[in-house]
């Protein structure tokens, strides 16, 4: 949840849904039409690639990416979230309120936080409309219905949703199985933490109709004190298969229930006594320090997709999809000597202030469609695609218990406010092949977004942006092993809700300059890309939190980062392999100016906050058989400044964590097709570190540290 609580508006989504895509139909019946007059040989099983087409970069596409298969997902799902899947990918820095990767997790790419990574699920966005954020806690145990993923850093390619700053993610849920399966997976480890799940597939009936499934429960303590997280979820899917068709129906969600652990410790505190947690602490009538037990965050969400991948004849194909979230939930909080007038209250007595416990409220609906029309022939390959997406929500408050009597009614709203936003966009990108070994990339995209509520300064927000970003690249191969590329990017971006709690904002712009280089061998697969990000009004990160733990931003003038990216993929001998990789960046705000108290000061050039200077990544894999996989892998992350004036009081550490996985594949004769037992051990090496935290100014710091050595054992049976 950890969105924002402050909204409510009453709705009429059917009937602005409808005229929103009455187009959509009348495209689709067309296309229809005129899929009935030619069929096509094309193997179904590319169609899945359809969903993500439109916003999937290839190997001719001049940006730098990565992606991450099923396979490679699954040797390390054990219940931990997907950023913390995600964590040995170049560029990447991962998180974790609870200290152990479950409930709660976050991703910084480049430097840039959760909120500037757009992320798409079978191209649809995912993103929350106002706080911009990602929150895999929504959806546990996502990882097990993920065909594959694929992270572009940069600007990359025009896609679905909010535009990308740092990267952009995006998902491909699990494709359909031909035949009839199911698996059943338990994992248990350190912190009481356990994983089940159980997935099926009936396989293709009648050649044509699958349906499939998946439940998930996972349970943890966290490493954090009280750090708990129960979450729920699930995932359906009904598929139908054609020659030249596939359609799919897709609902998934889930429900998560997580004591707030997102408040960090102090110096003294991490000394001290590292699991620390001061969420709901109070003090009782008799002067007993408690801690409330119901300090706890509460969210349901539940998405709905519907797909229509057609293969019209063997140059054009077609992706059109609609979908609809529902989310709705709460946190819920002790706060001790409370303003009665605060809270709408009027006292019985002459108290003016009370202990009280609180919700704050979030009820949101998100629905749209997307669509893309791709056409191939001889040197042109061209996508046409956008999308219309609608969110409305209201966020309010209720006081469920005071411990002074008043005469309010308990659960009545002490706030009451609402959000709308509409976001439209429509983008055409082309690969064009001038030579055998030179091709030329273009890709434009107009993005139109407008944003009301209250509740978040004195007057209403009401604005309305039109973005024009217009990305330009060049492929040159010099053999069928090297390709050397170079793009150019422009990419806007439009503040979040807290930013503008925070008063005067602007919208924000990026110009995105890449220049890499490709190498596949027999042995060796190696990109070296070098980047130049110019910002102008970046909302860079504060370093403070809001009272739900959301990140805190301002606009600074001119500011950019830089940086080498190295990543490869080797093959050392039959059975060994190593997958190394490099950031090395320098990250800056320009001239930058703070007013400290008696005026504004200029301290030039300064670091920006949460943006370290290296960052490594490195894998050493060892497959003594088919059957048999071990992995040692290392992360190291440079210092960091948790502010934008250099303060060396506010820092994180550099640190360096080391995990080691193993798995063995036993395939039995009789009832299983297969068993598998995987192994993860955490922070091997039970390194001391901290991978975020807070500085609100004034020097309040605040730490939040990870869970040293810890471990995690699954097994899986397949049948």
């Amino acid at each position: 949840m950890k969105k924002l609580f402050k909204q409510s508006y009453k709705v009429t989504k059917l009937q602005r849904f409808k005229a929103g895509t009455s187009c959509f139909l009348l495209l689709a019946s067309f296309l229809s039409s005129a899929q009935q007059k030619e069929q096509d040989t094309t193997k179904v099983n590319q169609l899945d690639d359809v969903l993500v087409t439109a916003v999937r970069a290839t190997i001719k596409t001049p940006v730098s990416f990565s992606n991450l298969s099923k396979e490679e997902i699954a040797s390390r799902n054990l219940g931990q979230d997907i950023p913390i899947l995600m964590n040995f990918l170049p560029s990447v820095v991962t998180t974790s309120d609870a200290g152990n990767g479950v409930g709660y997790t976050g991703i910084r790419v480049r430097g840039s936080d959760a909120t500037r990574v757009n992320v798409t699920i079978n191209g649809i966005p995912y993103n929350d409309s106002e706080s911009h954020g990602t929150y895999w806690v929504n959806m546990p145990d996502f990882a097990s219905s993920t065909e594959s993923l694929q992270l572009q850093r940069g600007v990359g390619t025009s896609t679905n949703g909010a535009g990308a700053f740092g990267a952009s993610l995006n998902v491909l849920t699990d494709s359909y199985s031909k035949d009839a399966n199911g698996e059943i997976s338990n994992s248990f480890g350190s912190f009481n933490t356990r994983k089940h799940t159980v997935k099926f597939s009936t396989g293709l009936l009648n050649d044509h109709f699958e349906i499939a499934g998946r439940l998930s429960n996972i349970d943890s303590h966290g490493y954090i004190d009280r750090g708990f997280s129960e979450l729920h979820s699930y995932f359906l899917q009904g598929t139908y298969v054609g020659k030249t068709t596939l359609i799919k129906a897709l609902v998934f969600g889930g429900k998560e229930r997580t004591y707030q652990s997102w408040n960090g410790i102090d110096a003294a505190t991490l000394e001290s006594d590292r699991t620390f947690n001061p969420s709901g602490i109070y003090t009782d009538e008799s002067g007993n320090t408690r801690y409330y037990d119901n300090e706890t965050d509460n969210y349901q969400q539940d998405h709905y997709q519907l797909h229509w991948n057609e293969k019209c004849n063997e140059n054009w194909s077609l992706n059109l999809a609609l979908h609809y979230t529902k989310g709705k939930g709460y946190y819920e909080n002790y706060k001790e000597d409370a303003d009665f007038a605060d809270y709408g209250l009027l006292p019985v007595g002459a108290e003016t202030t009370t202990d009280l416990i609180r919700q704050k409220w979030l009820d949101n609906d998100f629905y749209g469609y997307t669509f893309s029309v791709n056409y191939k022939k001889e040197k042109l390959d061209l996508l046409i695609g956008g999308g219309w997406n609608k969110y409305e929500g209201a966020h309010f408050g209720e006081v469920i218990w005071a411990r002074f009597a008043s005469q309010s009614e308990l659960g009545d709203h002490y706030y009451d406010d609402y959000a709308d936003k509409t976001d439209g966009n429509i983008f055409a990108k082309a690969n064009y092949q001038i030579t055998n070994k030179i091709s030329l990339f273009g890709d434009l995209q107009f993005r139109n977004v407008t944003y009301k509520a209250d509740g978040v300064q004195t007057e209403p927000v009401d604005d309305n942006f039109s973005f024009f970003n217009p990305k330009a690249g060049l492929n040159y191969a010099l053999n069928d092993k090297n390709i050397f590329y170079f793009s150019y990017a422009i990419a806007n971006r439009e503040p979040n809700r807290t930013d503008y709690e925070g008063g005067s904002v602007k919208p924000e712009k990026l110009s995105d300059f890449e220049l890499g280089w490709r190498l596949a061998a027999s042995k060796i697969k190696l990109n070296i890309n070098g980047y130049y990000m110019l910002y102008k009004d970046q909302l860079v990160l504060t370093g403070a939190l809001d009272d739900v733990g959301s990140p805190i931003r301002t606009n600074v003038g001119k500011s950019y980062r830089m940086g080498v990216e190295v990543d490869a993929a080797v093959r050392l001998l039959k059975k060994w392999s190593w997958r190394p990789n490099i950031t090395v960046s320098s990250n800056k705000n320009k001239d930058f100016v703070i007013d400290n108290g008696s005026g504004l000061e200029d301290l030039g050039n300064t670091n920006i906050a949460y943006s370290p200077n290296v960052i490594v990544g490195n894998m050493l894999i060892f497959q003594p058989s088919d059957n048999w996989s071990m992995a040692l892998m290392t992360k190291f992350v440079s210092e960091q400044y948790m502010s934008n004036i250099d303060d060396q009081n506010s820092k994180l550490e550099a640190y360096t964590q080391t995990d080691f996985s193993i798995s063995y594949e036993l395939k039995p004769k009789k009832v299983f097709k297969s068993i598998v037992f995987t192994g993860l051990l955490n922070n091997i090496f039970d390194e001391k570190y901290v991978s975020n935290g807070a500085d609100y100014g004034g020097g309040y710091i605040y730490y939040f540290p990870q869970a040293g050595i810890n471990f995690l054992v699954g097994m899986t049976l397949k049948f």
